[in-house]
């Protein structure tokens, strides 16, 4: 090769590389250009979520809101107007015991009062029963400490009688199955 030629093949050379580092530092260029456009990108779309979730957020936290209320309202209403069922359960009852009163100054036979007065409790105690009250049965029953109250001990009776609930002093009742009020006996000693 001649000298010439070396020139030319070096300018040649010089130049590819020029071009080449041009090239380079346009894509650099351009890729720096791209990358905040593609970050710019990537946060306003998180942004945008961001808000989504946030209005998610206000609006279910609203609705719980409303549903505590509306729960507290009805558990109000309730307590305020629970006892309704029971009292139009008894005032049938409340009605035959005016009737019973009024009529019972017409009569002077006390067998027909206290025929008026069975027939009053009967249908109090169906009355109750359609509730959920039920009568505690205590007759030869062992004693229960979850269901009878003792008031009284009662020495001498024997072993079979040990234990046993010998007297109820006062009926005890259940409402579906949950005692609300104990049986006041006397038990066997």
């Amino acid at each position: 090769m001649t000298e010439e030629e070396l020139k030319k093949q070096e300018e040649t050379e010089e130049l590819d590389n020029t071009v080449a580092a041009e090239e380079a530092v346009n894509e650099a260029v351009d890729t720096e250009q791209q990358e905040p456009a593609e970050e710019n990108d990537l946060l306003q779309a998180a942004q945008e979520e961001i808000e989504q979730l946030k209005t998610q957020m206000l609006y279910k936290t609203a609705e719980f809101d409303n549903y505590r209320k509306r729960t507290l309202k009805e558990k109000a209403e309730l307590i305020l107007n629970g006892g309704e069922k029971a009292v139009s359960a008894i005032l049938p009852v409340i009605d035959d015991m005016e009737r019973a009163i009024e009529n019972g100054s017409k009569t002077d036979d006390p067998a027909v009062l206290r025929e008026g007065m069975e027939l009053i409790y009967h249908k109090m105690m169906k009355a109750l029963e359609g509730l959920g009250v039920k009568k505690m049965e205590t007759e030869d029953a062992d004693f229960d400490t979850d269901m009878h109250e003792a008031v009284a001990m009662v020495p001498g009776m024997g072993d079979d009688k040990k234990g046993k609930v010998i007297d109820c002093l006062q009926t005890g009742y259940m409402l579906n199955e949950k005692v609300i009020r104990h049986a006041k006996v006397a038990v066997g000693q």
